[in-house]
C-alpha cells in the first residue's frame, strides 16, 4: 500500500462557521494555511501538534472573513501568500511580495503539488485549490449552495459560467471542502452536488439562475443546506 503524501485538515473557526484549511505534506512536514482567519493561535496549534511548519498562506478570496489573520500568520514566521492575479489587483492591498498567479498554476508543497483554478462569481479573482482528487472551493461552491454574488465584487454571469465549467470539466469524484460550514454534512463529492445542489440544475439558462440567486434562493432556503434535486425543485415550480 502507498503511502499517503497528502492531508488536508479542517479547522472551523469564527462566527461565520468558516473552514480554514491546513494542507499537509507528509513527506516534507512543510504546511499551507488556506484562507487564514479568525482564531491564529488555533491554526498555529493544529500545525505544532502535528509538527507542521508552515511555509505558505493560500487565499480563495479577499473578504474580510477569509484573511483577517494573514498579518498576524505572516509574524509568527516565515510565509509566502498566494493569490490570483484577478484578486490582488480587486483587493488593492499593500501586501508585501505576494506570489501571483494566473489560473491553472500550480503551487508545490514538498511533494504535494496544488492546482490554483480560477472560479470567478464570488469575487473576480476567486480560486479553488485542487490537491489530487480533492478540491478546496472557498466561497466558489458551498456544499449545496455557492456563494453570494450581491457582494463586493460579486458577479453572477461569472458565477454561473464558473459552475457550468466546473460541472462538465472536473472529475465527478472529486471531494469538495467549502469555506463555510453551512450544510448538513462539512464534505461532498462534486457528482453530489451535480444531483442535489440546486445551483447546479439551470443547465443553459443562465437568467433563470441569476433570478434564483440574487432574488429567490435567499427567501426560500436557509442553511444548514440539504440536498435539493432538479425534481424538487420543478414541484416547487423553481426550475421550467
Amino acid at each position: 500500500m502507498s503511502q499517503q503524501k497528502t492531508r488536508i485538515h479542517a479547522l472551523e473557526l469564527g462566527p461565520m462557521e468558516n473552514f480554514i484549511y491546513l494542507i499537509e505534506d507528509c513527506e516534507t512536514r512543510q504546511a499551507a494555511v488556506v484562507d487564514p482567519a479568525w482564531d491564529v493561535d488555533a491554526i498555529i496549534q493544529k500545525a505544532d501538534s502535528l509538527d507542521l511548519c508552515i511555509n505558505n498562506i493560500l487565499l480563495t478570496h479577499s473578504h474580510h472573513d477569509h484573511i483577517n489573520g494573514i498579518e498576524e500568520l505572516l509574524n509568527h514566521g516565515e510565509a509566502r501568500v498566494h493569490l490570483l492575479k484577478p484578486e490582488f489587483e480587486f483587493w488593492n492591498n499593500n501586501l508585501q511580495k505576494p506570489v501571483i498567479h494566473h489560473g491553472g498554476d500550480h503551487i508545490k508543497l514538498g511533494a504535494t503539488d496544488i492546482k490554483m483554478l480560477h472560479t470567478p462569481g464570488h469575487t473576480p479573482g476567486s480560486a479553488c485549490y485542487q490537491i489530487e482528487n480533492e478540491l478546496i472551493t472557498g466561497d466558489t461552491l458551498f456544499v449545496y449552495g455557492c456563494g453570494r454574488c450581491d457582494l463586493h465584487g460579486g458577479n453572477p454571469e461569472h458565477m454561473f459560467d464558473t459552475l457550468k465549467d466546473m460541472k462538465h470539466n472536473l472529475d465527478a469524484s472529486m471531494v469538495i471542502h467549502p469555506g463555510h460550514n453551512y450544510s448538513v454534512v462539512e464534505t461532498s463529492t462534486l457528482a453530489e452536488q451535480i444531483e442535489g445542489n440546486p445551483f447546479m440544475h439551470f443547465d443553459n439558462d443562465e437568467a433563470a439562475f441569476i433570478n434564483y440567486r440574487m432574488q429567490v434562493h435567499d427567501k426560500t432556503r436557509h442553511d444548514p443546506y440539504g440536498p435539493l434535486t432538479r425534481q424538487q425543485m420543478r414541484v416547487a415550480d423553481l426550475l421550467t
